[in-house]
């Protein structure tokens, strides 16, 4: 991919159900865990690059000593640092009999665990709204942790999410009588589930506490409830509280009102843990359960890496369910939330995921394949001139299947060809026939190490220029197209301050640009980095199109409705997203051809085409992810419509600032 987007994060939680002392004697270790999660977050760091974080709950330790344990690290290499942090207490285990002798392992090192959440992120955009979790630091990595002496207080919180309501939760708790120490999101969030845990373990301690003998037979109290009465102590009642604790209702009284994409994985002190999956399934969860082990990650194939198991044996938590896993090792997967529309996120299948699941390979060559046509038409089906190469590395399986189809266009071209020789067919005939074949090259090359050094501190137009290499020698100057497919094109700057200067100097005849994406013209508010709408290269291009054709009126049009819009209070659910109103004069056709002239740098000495992939052909290749609303701006939740017009309104008002659509301090702003 040619612009570098911040995006989704990555999840992983795993329950050991058995003692620890049985994975020493299978696997020689009662580190077996640990070693697991490492794999689970290592092929997910495509997910996030910027932060990494682990946490582990180790069961029934004795009083007095740490059964919670936690490494976060926000920077360059940060799982590796994770866990060479946490490799310290690791070798001290595997140098001593403490790898047999179960009780020496855990008091030796906190990871020697059954229950562990890992998580893995991406930065978000600098904001100027203060807050504790708002800058980009080890404090802002997952999982969180809700400190507490009562073990079924104590919590662990990471997810995969963006809310669009933060503003209400907020103003909710602190309705409640609470004073949240911050405004972001995931301070929120967490917030409001600690909230409802409290209620529930404050309501079951007054059941189960102790009381008077005289108070007991006046109450006429139940046998459970004496259970912890004989003593006149309290000394057992966290166990009474664990076991009666009700995660279906906690979640469903937590989230009854979120808007947004989640999912979000909670491990209590106590043992417990759970996954909540939104109801329209727009962030993606997928778990296995046998009689060792309960694994959920964001992606299917780590889970198949990691246990060595088929396509089939891992399944998807179903939209508005979470699955729950209990300190019995009891196993279910319980409806929090009726299930709503699915619209999974169809990015996720474009880009996001790794390529390597049986499922997005497939979506991926098919999302080259429907460009076949496009592309041929674009170079006036001159094949022997044409030069057919990808942006690296995340286009490469579109590329298969863009050749794939190409191929078989050849292959009927071929036999017509033959066909139509009759009885004239010779050998020279058939040779011209025959030599017709597909010119693939690897024409750009990614410069990691220099792309990482540029992201960090340089701005300077050379270095950016050569974040790309080119492989000289394979077009033909003034002679040769050069056609590129990328999987999106979202700003466009690197398209045009590197790779399109790198491709000029091949000196093609013309470059093509493709992308196995339509075009990105709405803002993502589920939990992509894309919130800009000013930063949209295809949004510029609507702006500059109705500047050019003398319909700048429709933007303060649209201005003022948005204003109106949060004027009058209108219900999220009632909303409509104004915006489209700034593409609807203007064809597909149209909307690309502007963005190739903005995209074309002033050193380009051949002309530069665009070709999008069409919306109804990312429905066709990814059949069970349509969530489309970047594309489209349908936006799959009530609070869609709503962020959308107020990235509008706050662009036309401060085309210059940065806008985190996830502070409650920008809301209110944005709605004064």
């Amino acid at each position: 991919m040619s612009d570098k987007i911040n995006h989704e994060c990555g999840l992983a939680l795993l329950r050991l159900r058995k003692d620890l002392s049985f994975y020493a004697d299978k696997y020689g270790t009662p580190l077996y865990g640990l070693h697991k999660m490492y794999l689970l977050m290592e092929k997910q760091h495509n997910r996030g690059q910027d932060g990494a974080g682990l946490g582990a709950v180790q069961l029934d330790m004795p009083h007095g000593h740490h059964y919670i344990h936690r490494s976060r690290f926000f920077g360059t290499n940060a799982l590796q640092h994770v866990f060479a942090d946490i490799n310290n207490s690791v070798r001290k285990v595997e140098a001593s009999d403490a790898v047999r002798n179960i009780a020496s392992a855990k008091n030796e090192c906190g990871y020697a665990a059954e229950l562990f959440l890992g998580h893995l992120r991406y930065g978000k955009p600098k904001s100027s709204t203060p807050g504790y979790w708002h800058q980009n630091s080890t404090v802002a990595c997952h999982p969180f942790h809700r400190r507490s002496n009562w073990k079924t207080r104590n919590l662990l919180v990471a997810g995969n999410f963006n809310l669009t309501n933060c503003d209400q939760i907020y103003e909710e708790l602190v309705k409640q009588g609470q004073h949240p120490f911050d405004i972001k999101d995931g301070a929120i969030l967490m917030e409001r589930l600690a909230f409802y845990l409290d209620m529930a373990n404050e309501k079951l301690h007054q059941e189960l506490s102790v009381i008077d003998k005289d108070e007991q037979d006046h109450l006429n109290v139940t046998a459970s409830r004496r259970l912890s009465v004989t003593n006149k102590t309290n000394r057992g009642i966290s166990d009474l509280i664990a076991s009666r604790l009700d995660l279906q209702d906690i979640l469903q009284q937590a989230s009854h009102d979120w808007d947004g994409g989640y999912v979000i994985s909670a491990v209590f002190g106590h043992g417990d843990a759970c996954v909540l999956r939104d109801p329209h399934g727009i962030r993606p969860a997928w778990y296995y359960v046998d009689d060792e082990v309960v694994v959920v990650a964001s992606e299917r194939p780590p889970i198949q890496t990691a246990f060595n198991l088929p396509t089939s044996s891992v399944k998807e938590i179903p939209p508005g369910c979470a699955l729950i896993i209990r300190l019995d090792n009891t196993v279910q997967i319980v409806k929090v939330q009726d299930p709503l529309k699915l619209t999974a996120c169809s990015f996720e299948r474009i880009y996001f995921a790794r390529p390597n699941d049986e499922d997005i390979h497939q979506e991926r060559e098919a999302l080259g394949r429907y460009l076949c046509n496009a592309v041929l038409e674009a170079v006036n089906y001159d094949i022997p001139n044409s030069v057919f190469s990808f942006i690296p590395n995340s286009a490469e399986t579109a590329f298969v299947g863009l050749v794939q189809g190409l191929n078989q266009y050849l292959k009927r071209t071929v036999k017509q060809k033959i066909l139509a020789l009759g009885d004239a067919v010779t050998a020279e005939a058939l040779d011209e026939i025959l030599s017709l074949d597909l010119r693939t090259e690897r024409v750009a090359i990614k410069d990691q190490k220099l792309r990482t050094f540029i992201m960090e501190d340089v701005e300077s137009q050379d270095v950016v220029e050569h974040v790309y290499d080119i492989t000289y020698g394979v077009v033909r100057e003034g002679k040769d197209i050069l056609i590129a497919l990328d999987d999106s094109i979202v700003r466009g700057m690197t398209m045009r301050c590197s790779l399109l200067p790198m491709f000029n100097r091949l000196k093609p005849k013309e470059v093509i640009i493709c992308s196995s994406a339509p075009q990105i013209r709405y803002p993502d508010c589920y939990g992509i980095d894309m919130a800009q709408l000013g930063e949209f290269v295809a949004f510029r291009a609507a702006v500059a199109l109705l500047k050019a054709y003398d319909m700048s009126g429709v933007l303060e049009e649209v201005y003022q409705g948005c204003v109106q819009q949060d004027k009058d209070e209108i219900p999220d659910g009632q909303r409509v997203n104004l915006v489209k109103k700034i593409y609807a004069p203007f064809t597909n056709d149209q909307l690309s051809t502007k963005i190739a002239e903005l995209l074309t740098p002033p050193c380009m000495e051949c002309p530069v085409k665009i070709i999008y992939q069409r919306v109804e052909d990312v429905h066709r290749a990814c059949p069970s992810h349509k969530g489309d609303w970047y594309f489209t701006g349908d936006y799959p939740t009530p609070g869609g419509a709503k962020i959308c017009n107020r990235a509008y309104k706050f662009w036309y008002e401060q085309p210059t600032r940065t806008l985190n659509l996830n502070s409650v301090e920008s809301f209110g702003e944005l709605a004064a």
